[in-house]
């Protein structure tokens, strides 16, 4: 497997990864790899398919202006975002990379090509720098999910793949077969793999921030009142429920019963994808879409699973999540306009569940179970976000989301590992299942429950 945890787990700001995270990542290369700046007089961005037709509701316009200003995902201030928008709209201009001044009206030099899909993915876009002799620097990338890029032509990035890693594996049941081999367990392969490309030290400092932001983004999200942007004037949940919570009277509040811990989960989960919805900080994971429920999951086991060692739970949890991640990503999809949700809050599902089982001190076995419970129960789900906006149907749907990684984690740890159906077969059933489904279920906001309600933001062509 070519891909690190932290290129599957990245930090960056909502709502979307593929059409806000990836679009600033693909707009800031482009200028990077010019190289010519300082004869730029002008800059030009068509976005095509799933980009043009949901990008209003993703912010795909603000992240393009923000990475051709030299932004990045990781490094943006979310407080400042509206701000610096703000700065260059007034100025009708904008430093690229921060440097060369050159006009810029969104207006006029971002076109929506709401009828255009490129040829190698929904996510189309193209970048055009114009220079002062008169020529033009011309190319086409595609955000293929989960903050992911590539340019046309060359396939996925995978700045990795010359590493040369102790457990090369491309389907669960090679990865399998490694730990009964090798005698190990899959967090332990995946540790291993990650050590051949940075020290021990780095490896769990880089794992800890994974966490620790996840945990910040809920803490925020619980207390964070009001109405999500957008245009839907869709009201902020999560505290006002998270509060009646905490301050229900013992008669209640029936403590230690399991539907009490699994409301916080819910909670936990939309607390993050409101803040996602706003454009907080959030971590992919393995989109931004289906952002909520792994930081639930884990912070049910880090709460009221009473490990031992939580430190070490938490980063095995999130290595064994990446291993599923990256099998749903090399052999299906984890885009949400080219698979539909399946792929995003049903993967998300699989990883949390495998997550919390090898936490747990589950079997290999039962990681590989509890993977494809989850995703088995997500196969045929559209990706119907109405107006275009990461809220509705999204929010709830990472609440149900988490509840079923847990529900998959029990069934597989009660079993001992043995089941009808492989994780590998499910992953290649959602695989075909998004290539069979119809493109309006797949993130256009064209099919589902996005066309039974008066869709809001659409940009002209």
């Amino acid at each position: 497997m070519d891909m690190s945890v932290f290129d599957l787990f990245k930090i960056g700001i909502g709502p979307s990864s593929s059409h806000t995270v990836g679009p600033m990542v693909a707009a800031r290369r482009f200028l990077d790899e010019c190289g010519c700046l300082e004869q730029a007089t002008g800059i030009e961005v068509g976005l095509y398919g799933s980009l043009a037709l949901t990008g209003v509701g993703h912010a795909t316009d603000k992240a393009v202006i923000l990475g051709l200003a030299g932004e990045t995902p990781q490094g943006v201030d979310p407080d400042k975002v509206e701000d610096m928008l703000a700065e260059i709209a007034l100025d009708g201009e904008i430093a690229l990379l921060g440097r060369q001044r050159v006009p810029f009206v969104a207006g006029q030099h971002i076109a929506w090509h709401k009828q255009s899909v490129l040829p190698e993915h929904t996510n189309g876009m193209r970048f055009t720098l114009h220079l002062a002799d008169g020529s033009q620097i011309e190319r086409v990338f595609y955000s293929v999910g989960g903050g992911f890029i590539q340019a046309a032509g060359e396939g996925q990035r995978a700045p990795d793949a010359q590493v040369d890693v102790p457990y090369h594996f491309g389907t669960m049941d090679e990865l399998l077969a490694l730990g009964r081999a090798q005698g190990k367990r899959v967090g332990e392969m995946m540790r291993a793999n990650e050590l051949a490309r940075m020290d021990a030290a780095t490896l769990d400092a880089g794992l800890d921030r994974i966490w620790f932001t996840m945990r910040d983004c809920i803490a925020r999200g619980l207390v964070q009142e009001g109405e999500l942007p957008g245009g839907l004037n869709v009201k902020r949940r999560a505290a006002k429920l998270w509060r009646q919570a905490q301050e229900a009277s013992p008669e209640q509040k029936p403590n230690g019963l399991p539907h009490d811990a699994l409301h916080h989960v819910s909670l936990f989960a939309m607390a993050v994808n409101e803040e996602n919805a706003a454009g907080g900080r959030v971590v992919t994971a393995p989109t931004n879409g289906a952002a909520g429920i792994i930081p639930a999951v884990l912070r049910y086991y880090a709460e009221d699973c009473r490990p031992s060692d939580a430190a070490a739970g938490i980063r095995e949890f999130l290595l064994v999540a990446a291993a599923i991640g990256m099998l749903c990503k090399k052999n299906a999809s984890i885009s949400g306009a080219e698979i539909g949700c399946q792929g995003e809050v049903g993967v998300a599902c699989a990883m949390a569940a495998a997550g919390l089982v090898a936490a747990l001190g589950g079997s290999n076995e039962q990681v590989e179970n509890a993977a494809e419970i989850g995703i088995e129960h997500h196969l045929g789900m559209t990706c119907d976000p109405i107006g275009g906006l990461v809220q509705i149907p999204c929010i709830e749907r990472n609440g149900m989301g988490a509840i079923k990684a847990i529900t998959a984690a029990s069934l597989a740890m009660k079993g001992d590992g043995t089941h009808f159906v492989s994780l590998d077969r499910v992953i290649d059933t959602m695989r075909q299942t998004g290539h069979d489904m119809q493109a309006k279920y797949k993130e256009t906001s064209l099919g589902g429950l996005a066309v039974h309600v008066v869709a809001v933001n659409q940009p002209a062509c």
